[in-house]
């Protein structure tokens, strides 16, 4: 990517953002700000909820002038910033992309990039042509424990890479939350599993076989356990009014009133109250009239719970992906690589390499300077890394920072598609010939 001649070289003062979705992912991402106010100035935010722009602007002390219902009005006005963080809903991720690249604003955009292959390559295409940074929120590529394996990997410590193996345990009640009840439960108003949670996962997958291209992908999956033919005898509709809730462990009174009742206001419970700071009296209402105290065997969910790709690479590396929603642990990532001399294995916070000449294991740490209590529990500080690269890269007017730019990016979301495609055919899908059988 080319350099903005408009941009200068290097800033001297605060990079100036606007956001673009305030919900959660928009409130992480500009928490940065709050820790680094000589780095970045959120100077502008667009949200239809009044609640949730009028709380970014009260923590950011943003003018009057550039609050925003709609998006749209930002664009139709003089450039007043250096760059947008787009983090609306899934399916409203390419109109945005596509105006604000055009008017020359560098994007920091959520993932995935967009719900249709078509509509990512129109985002990297106007990116490319407006000559802006874009960098997606595949997050896990700043997480230090990642990364570290990427190192490892690169410096040969395995020798050849053979064979991959990775598990996304979504976590029981994240999934209930966010899949069943939630804002990714239905394709039709989200997207598809696989894209929503998993692109991160396939994209590390991709990241780690290198220049080696998947040649060919095969995927199974379905939506298991969520349904009204395993309701219990005596259930009711909503969790409140259940005889039986106690001994559900899908009960929205477990996973909301019960830990606002403990003082624990953020995540899943900030995002069942979008108009309001969560309370008891707030939360009790969310789960009476609201969609998350619906009973999960009731709920119009129709994105697999449970889903495995296996695809193979050129030069005859294989790799092999597991999301399962049933799991006690929450998003830690699971990773074993397999290479000629050695066996790197990864529980989501070391890693260990086990040497085959010399058949003894190395711990290897990774260093993470990220705050506490910085972005999602399950991200390990990558939230934090994700908006400090962005903004050096804004700041010095240098894509290099971006570990997750437009052309690598698109292809790991390709590779999604395709796999999902594999998925609704159960057939084998070869990678970037549609018509071959």
């Amino acid at each position: 990517m080319g350099q903005n001649s408009s941009q200068g070289a290097r800033m001297t003062s605060p990079v100036r953002v606007i956001v673009v979705g305030a919900g959660s992912r928009g409130e992480i991402y500009s928490q940065f700000a709050s820790i680094h106010p000589e780095r970045v100035q959120v100077v502008g935010v667009a949200d239809p909820r009044k609640f949730a722009r009028t709380k970014l602007q009260q923590k950011h002390k943003i003018l009057d002038e550039n609050i925003f219902e709609d998006w749209h009005n930002i664009v139709e006005r003089e450039k007043f910033a250096d760059a947008v963080l787009i983090c609306t809903p899934d399916r409203l991720h390419k109109e945005p992309a596509v105006a604000f690249a055009k008017k020359g604003y560098h994007i920091l955009l959520e993932k995935p990039m967009a719900t249709t292959a078509e509509d990512c390559t129109a985002i990297v295409e106007a990116c490319t042509q407006s000559d802006v940074i874009l960098s997606v929120g595949h997050v896990l590529r700043y997480d230090p424990v990642t990364h570290k394996i990427k190192e490892l990997i690169d410096a040969g410590v395995v020798g050849d890479v053979m064979h991959i193996q990775h598990l996304e345990p979504v976590g029981f009640y994240h999934f209930a939350h966010s899949f069943v009840r939630g804002n990714w439960r239905n394709e039709a108003e989200s997207s598809f599993a696989l894209l929503a949670k998993s692109c991160h996962d396939i994209d590390l997958i991709h990241h780690w076989a290198g220049p080696r291209r998947c040649v060919k992908v095969s995927s199974f999956g379905s939506v298991s356990h969520f349904g009204k033919e395993n309701k219990p005898t005596g259930a009711g509709n909503r969790c409140l009014d259940c005889s039986i809730e106690g001994d559900c462990p899908y009960s929205a009174s477990k996973i909301y009133l019960n830990r606002v009742k403990q003082g624990h206001t953020g995540w899943p419970v900030s995002v069942i109250c979008p108009s309001s700071l969560p309370d008891i009296e707030s939360v009790t209402e969310a789960l009476r009239t609201g969609p998350y105290g619906r009973c999960v065997y009731e709920c119009d969910n129709d994105v697999c719970s449970n889903q495995v790709v296996n695809m193979e690479f050129e030069g005859g590396l294989t790799a092999a992906f597991s999301m399962v929603a049933f799991t006690e642990e929450i998003c830690k990532r699971k990773t074993t690589i397999y290479g000629s001399k050695g066996e790197l294995s990864c529980d989501g916070h070391e890693v260990h390499v086990f040497d085959f000449l010399t058949q003894r294991s190395t711990k290897h740490k990774a260093h993470n300077d990220a705050p506490r209590n910085f972005g999602m529990s399950g991200h390990g500080g990558a939230d934090y890394h994700l908006m400090a690269a962005f903004i050096s890269a804004v700041a010095n007017n240098d894509p290099s920072h971006i570990r997750s730019g437009p052309e690598e990016t698109l292809l790991s979301h390709l590779l999604v598609f395709e796999a999902e495609r594999s998925r609704l055919e159960s057939r084998v899908v070869y990678c970037g010939d549609a018509g071959r059988r």
